[in-house]
């Protein structure tokens, strides 16, 4: 057993390169996980300044100094940020809390809708079993409004830390767009010459994460757009709530949509019955999934990310699990990272020895660096 752990490692981490590229990964997952919660800001900052690089790029390309190119970009970004804070958080809060007041006489009809199914089906349902459901819905409710008064109250015990973290994320993603250069210069200068394994690593882990947080971020928007109009035109009541959420359940492929569905659902019942407004809203909801996952997600993504099913419900799983909400997010990309590991390795064995391969000159590694967008 020692001798095959043995020649396994001398296999597959005696050239110096993979050697590298393990230890770059082991670093920055360690420090991700470790000190993530004093680094939080900044690893916001540079998930933001990421996303945004991309524009800063095109506007390069066009002519555009890079410093006004990041001025304009940084200003297009906070300008958003601030409709969000001043416009939108007050319309979703408003309705937020006009469907927990309503919620309930929701409760109360529900409740006489589920007390009419033993008279209906006796053999399937007992009057016992309704009351225990009943009684576990109450609980439930009640468990999650005290989550919300703690939240809130804890939400302003740390006012000053949410002052401090609007005010220094800005001013962290301005710097990290306009001195990249500079910042992967000075990181190249920590890394050996011959890094030709992990700069083929970095590009394409870049083209790929680059393309997926983008074009998730505008089918999120699409999705979030039309499904408001479309719920807005059919007199959905908190039209604007659930197009929100609805276009974050594109965010956990496969699982969004299914869970997204039950509010919609229920809301529609409340409010029409099981008319035809009903069955119109749950169409226009289905074709809406139908042309985000058939039309909008090749358009955007094509063969960005080739990932089995199972690996993308896996990848959320487990990367929910250790980061959360971000971990959701990224869940597809940093699965991608790892296709990347396994492919530039894989590739890297098919051709024989790294080290007979010609590195890329450090001028052509700083360049390629720089190649974003």
């Amino acid at each position: 057993m020692i001798k095959f752990i043995s020649e396994w490692y001398q296999r597959h981490f005696s050239d110096p390169q993979v050697a590298l590229l393990a230890l770059l990964l082991l670093f920055g997952f360690a420090i991700v996980m470790f000190a993530g919660h004093v680094l939080a800001p900044l690893i916001a900052a540079l998930v933001f300044a990421y996303i945004l690089d991309g524009a800063v790029v095109r506007l390069t390309r066009l002519g555009l100094p890079h410093v006004l190119s990041v001025t304009i970009v940084f200003v297009a970004f906070m300008t958003l940020v601030l409709a969000v804070l001043v416009w939108l958080m007050p319309l979703l809060i408003k309705q937020a809390g006009q469907f927990f007041s309503e919620m309930p006489q929701m409760l109360e009809r529900g409740q006489l809708l589920l007390l009419q199914l033993p008279e209906r089906y006796p053999s399937l349902v007992s009057e016992e079993d309704i009351v225990s459901i009943i009684n576990q819905v109450r609980s439930e409710v009640g468990s999650m409004g005290q989550t919300v008064v703690s939240v809130s109250v804890s939400s302003v015990m740390n006012i000053i830390t949410i002052l401090v973290y609007l005010v220094l994320v800005p001013v962290l993603i301005f710097f990290l767009l306009k001195d990249k250069y500079q910042l992967f210069r000075w990181a190249a200068t920590f890394l050996p010459k011959d890094r030709h394994l992990a700069m083929r690593f970095w590009m394409e882990m870049n083209a790929k994460i680059a393309g997926y947080t983008r074009g998730k971020l505008a089918e999120i928007m699409i999705v979030w757009g039309v499904t408001y109009i479309t719920f807005l035109a059919l007199g959905l009541n908190y039209s604007l709530l659930l197009s929100f959420l609805v276009g974050l359940s594109v965010i956990i492929p496969y699982v969004g949509a299914a869970i997204a569905t039950v509010p919609i659902a229920l809301i529609a019942y409340f409010q029409w019955g099981f008319g035809n407004q009903f069955l119109y809203v749950l169409i226009a909801y289905t074709v809406i999934q139908f042309l985000d996952g058939n039309v909008l997600v090749p358009l955007l993504f094509s063969e960005m990310v080739n990932l089995h099913p199972i690996a993308i419900i896996a990848s959320v799983l487990v990367f929910g699990e250790l980061w959360g909400l971000w971990g959701v997010f990224f869940a597809i990309p940093l699965a991608t990272v790892v296709q990347v590991v396994l492919n530039v390795w894989a590739g890297r064995e098919e051709r024989g020895d790294a080290s007979e391969e010609s590195s890329a000159p450090n001028a052509e590694d700083e360049q390629s660096i720089e190649v974003q967008g």
